[in-house]
């Protein structure tokens, strides 16, 4: 019997026709034991299997986009898979993986593989407790789920990237369960996470009460999940599809002739969200009831955006001709021969009948399961059905329906984000310490540790001179110093002839017009000055000019608190100095003003505060200080 291909487009002809999936998208892969040799009828068990399992979980929920489905998937190796776009629900992305999980502890011959547009999704999440060769270089085919725990296939079996085959050929023995479980840590932070499911993912359900048009209640009494595809049309609307929602022809055909009634809507909070925070001015023929009552009003308008994203909905898909190929049995039919499922058996022989046996029963009893993508995907004759039965306003009166949800989520979710940020916070902390007790536990191996215990053993005036020595070093064209065993080879340079050639691009006139090799032009213009003159007056006034200009400078300073930020000499020095420089005016209460700046303390002090603050990390103070051949015990600075 031919492996099912065919069952797989089974699936994908209710599917979106676009160029790939969106960027806010979840993939996930099942594969057996047996999937090398996995026959049609054994995935298509497993499949039925698999989904009438997890139905006891999503039956009550609202999906943002699209319902977790899985179809056939033939090739490299036979296996089920399919994606889920979760949009701006990561509730959606996080609820598949619980449902991936409970699926691998209820088949344990299964091994799960799931990823997202970003990658490894489970890896980045977990990524303070992996190993450390384990990156997004080497975790390509590694990473499972399988009996409901992380398995990691281990850098020692395989020390390239395994093919697919080999790593599920390598989880399959029991042998290798040991080896292959992830560490404990990881195994912890994400059971954490996932144990909030399926309860975090029903509380993410949001119920509200809104007044719509009739026909709208008609259809969300039938297909709640159509919800979604209303939100999303009013969220994403554009100038095209604003022009079905002014006119309103089929969900609104009487205008303000046309019943309203209240019904409670289940959503999710993102699409409450959506629909909220986002002004929209009602068609002038929506009944819309006053504004003195402003609950009603609510209800009402938050109906009205219903509304309006359900009609430009249905109009966009009506448009695009989503309806698909005839029926959905035929679509089937003429999908599975063009995947060679008959292998060219004649029609009507014993082995055509009995294919078309196998395909009837796994048609009749997935299309139970698959009814609510053929929903969303092909929302059009849905809808039209629905509306094609009797129907008024009297089938929704005379109903108690239960108060809206309490949205106060909506405005306060501070609190919840402060504390994600603080258990990451934590987990970096743990994070940094661990590793810088496993780098001290090392250098004490190593015996380096051992000079370095106490900060009173160096000699922290070295630290002074060998700055002062580095900043005294007249450097040249070749750039800064470098360590002596560094490979460089001499530049070759001429610095004079460099020096004529951009005075001649630039056209500048020498200091010297003797022996200069530059011709310039003679004449003059209204901004020459004559230099001799003027060199004289500057001489003159020089002296007095800095000693204003320093005076001010003082003047404007002591009004600050720039003065505080530094430590100065003792007051012993700052008489000597201010005796012997300073004028005749001075007296002994200026003094303590006019104490020098330590220059030493202040440069040993400004170093040993940054090579603290490397908290043993590597950063800009221990590299300066280690060109000059000096290494600080970690805790410098602490309580120094």
């Amino acid at each position: 019997m031919a492996e099912p291909a065919d069952c797989s487009s089974f699936s994908s002809i209710f599917s979106l026709k676009n160029s790939g999936p969106p960027d806010d998208t979840v993939f996930y892969s099942i594969f057996p034991d047996s999937s090398a040799a996995a026959a049609a009828e054994e995935l298509q068990s497993l499949h039925l299997q698999i989904l009438n399992h997890i139905a006891q979980f999503t039956d009550a929920y609202i999906w943002q986009h699209q319902p977790f489905l899985l179809s056939i998937t033939p090739s490299p190796v036979p296996h089920l898979s399919g994606h889920l776009r979760f949009g701006d629900n990561l509730e959606d992305e996080w609820f598949v993986v619980f449902l991936l999980f409970e699926i691998s502890k209820t088949f344990p011959n299964l091994s799960i593989r799931v990823w997202d547009s970003d990658g490894e999704f489970l890896l980045i999440e977990s990524a303070f407790h992996l190993p450390k060769w384990l990156n997004p270089d080497t975790s390509e085919n590694r990473v499972f789920i399988r009996r409901g725990i992380i398995r990691i296939v281990p850098k020692s079996s395989f020390q390239l990237t395994p093919k697919l085959e080999d790593s599920l050929r390598f989880l399959s023995s029991r042998d290798n369960d040991s080896i292959s479980r992830a560490p404990d840590a990881v195994q912890l932070h994400l059971s954490r996470k996932i144990s909030e499911y399926p309860d975090r993912a029903y509380r993410n359900v949001h119920r509200v009460r809104v007044r719509v048009p009739i026909s709208v209640a008609m259809v969300l009494r039938h297909e709640p999940c159509l919800i979604s595809l209303a939100v999303e049309g009013f969220y994403d609307r554009d100038i095209d599809s604003m022009k079905y929602a002014a006119k309103m022809e089929r969900f609104l055909p009487g205008g303000k002739a046309e019943e309203m009634v209240e019904v409670v809507v289940r959503m999710s909070r993102a699409m409450y969200a959506q629909l909220v925070q986002q002004k929209f001015q009602a068609p002038r023929f929506f009944p819309m009831p006053e504004r003195n009552n402003v609950g009603k009003y609510l209800e009402a308008e938050l109906g009205m955006k219903i509304a309006c994203g359900f009609e430009m909905m249905y109009q966009v898909k009506r448009k695009q001709g989503e309806e698909g190929k005839g029926s959905t049995w035929e679509a089937f039919m003429e999908s599975l021969e063009t995947s060679g499922y008959f292998q060219g058996l004649l029609p009507g022989s014993e082995e055509y009948k009995r294919l078309i046996k196998n395909a009837e029963g796994y048609y009749r009893n997935s299309s139970l399961h698959v009814r609510a993508r053929e929903v969303l995907s092909v929302p059009v004759r849905r809808i039209d059905e629905i509306l094609a039965l009797p129907h008024s306003a009297d089938d929704f009166k005379n109903q108690e329906l239960p108060p809206s949800d309490d949205d106060s989520w909506l405005y306060g979710g501070e609190d919840e984000i402060n504390a994600a940020l603080k258990d990451r916070e934590k987990e970096m902390e743990l994070y940094n310490l661990k590793h810088q007790k496993k780098n001290k536990s090392k250098e004490q191996e190593e015996g380096v540790s051992a000079p370095k215990k106490n900060l009173d053993e160096y000699d922290l005036g070295g630290i002074a001179k060998s700055m002062q020595a580095f900043v005294e070093k007249i450097s040249s064209y070749e750039g800064a110093e470098v360590p002596e065993d560094s490979d460089l080879k001499d530049v070759d340079f001429d610095a004079d002839q460099f020096m004529k050639e951009m005075e001649k691009i630039m056209g500048h006139r020498g200091s010297n017009n003797d022996g200069s090799d530059l011709d310039l032009d003679e004449g003059s213009s209204d901004l020459d000055f004559d230099d001799d003159e003027d060199s004289e007056d500057i001489e003159e006034g020089g002296d007095e000019f800095m000693d204003s200009y320093s005076d001010a400078l003082n003047k404007e300073l002591k009004a600050t608190t720039l003065d505080k930020t530094f430590l100065h000499a003792s007051h012993d020095q700052s008489s000597k100095i201010i005796d012997e420089g300073a004028t005749s005016s001075a007296n002994d209460d200026e003094m303590d003003e006019f104490a020098p700046v330590d220059i030493d303390i202040n440069l040993v002090k400004n170093l040993l505060d940054s090579y603290s603050s490397q908290e043993g990390l590597s950063g800009p103070a221990s590299n300066l200080l280690g060109l000059m051949g000096l290494r600080l015990p970690d805790d410098v600075g602490k309580g120094k």
